[in-house]
């Protein structure tokens, strides 16, 4: 898949396409629809797919700020992209500059100029321009004007509409079978795996994968929780291992710094640190607790791991 960084990157030769637009935070199913629905456009047209995002969430810069916590990495999100029908990504970064450019100068400039649009395919509600003056029957009318068709998908609905807030909020609740349900997979949070105080291997018999996440992640709350390890990026193996999965401070032992840690069952003869490794989170299984002794924390730990064990062995 082609990646590029702003619209200079895209080569000057490059045909029509079939655009979709947005910030795709998570790519969740509500995201699948629109690029399911780009993709039909695509084989029809016989044309590619490019999807158009930006970096840093565009409500940093809009509304000054930390950027909302992020569900999905880049290179996480390039890959999801992929995998839902993406044949290229341009990311733009969003800067103020961008922000002030009309609804038409968007079109204009990005759409049209450089990637050529033959068909526009967004969610119902999207906005786009300065003070997100446009919207999708703003794309339909420039449309006739610079020759390309534009359609808004209806969002996918259930209990709640699926938005990225809405899965941001339940990550940070725990309900991270709630957020499976909503994205169409595990939340995953992914780092580089670092030395931790070594509690894990040397006190409690629970050698666990400390992960350095990079800021701005979304994690959940904390507790503990069931999920599987597994390598990403240059490092992949194909390895996966159900986990246990602690996130939080580790207030036995008077923590002040959160952590994600992950207890790969059965496995003390694994050497991760340094790599670049992932934990998908499946089930919540209780919340951070404070135990009165090591033992006590041991004990419930035992317990973690083998409910870990009951709900993700042979599934």
């Amino acid at each position: 898949m082609r990646r590029w960084l702003g619209p200079d990157e895209i080569p000057r030769d490059w045909g029509r396409s079939v655009v979709t637009v947005g910030v795709f935070d998570g790519v969740h199913r509500g995201h699948q629809t629109i690029l399911r629905r780009a993709a039909e456009h695509a084989r029809r047209l016989g044309l590619p797919v490019v999807v158009v995002t930006f970096d840093p969430h565009p409500d940093s810069v809009v509304r000054g700020g930390a950027a909302p916590a992020a569900l999905t990495s880049g290179e996480r999100k390039a890959a999801l992209l992929e995998e839902h029908g993406a044949d290229a990504v341009c990311v733009l970064p969003f800067t103020r500059e961008l922000a002030s450019l009309s609804a038409e100068e968007f079109v204009q400039r990005v759409l049209v100029d450089r990637l050529h649009t033959a068909a526009v395919v967004v969610g119902e509600d999207f906005r786009f321009g300065h003070k997100a003056a446009g919207d999708v029957e703003t794309l339909v009318t420039l449309g006739e004007k610079y020759d390309f068709t534009a359609e808004g998908v209806r969002r996918v609905a259930g209990a709640d509409t699926i938005t990225s807030t809405l899965i941001r909020g339940l990550v940070a609740e725990g309900d991270v079978a709630g957020a499976l349900e909503e994205l169409g997979r595990p939340h995953r949070v992914e780092g580089v795996v670092v030395h931790g105080a070594a509690r894990g291997r040397e006190l409690l018999g629970f050698p666990t994968a400390n992960l350095d996440l990079p800021p701005g992640t979304a994690v959940p709350a904390d507790g503990v929780y069931a999920g599987r390890l597994l390598p990403v990026g240059p490092d992949e193996d194909g390895s996966c291992w159900p986990a246990a999965v602690s996130v939080g401070t580790n207030p036995t032992f008077e923590g002040d710094r959160r952590t994600v840690e992950a207890y790969a069952l059965d496995r003390d003869d694994l050497d991760l640190y340094g790599r670049h490794m992932a934990v998908d989170l499946l089930h919540h299984i209780r919340p951070m607790l404070r135990f009165d002794s090591v033992g006590e924390l041991i004990e419930a730990m035992a317990r973690d791991v083998a409910r870990t064990r009951e709900l993700l062995i042979g599934e």
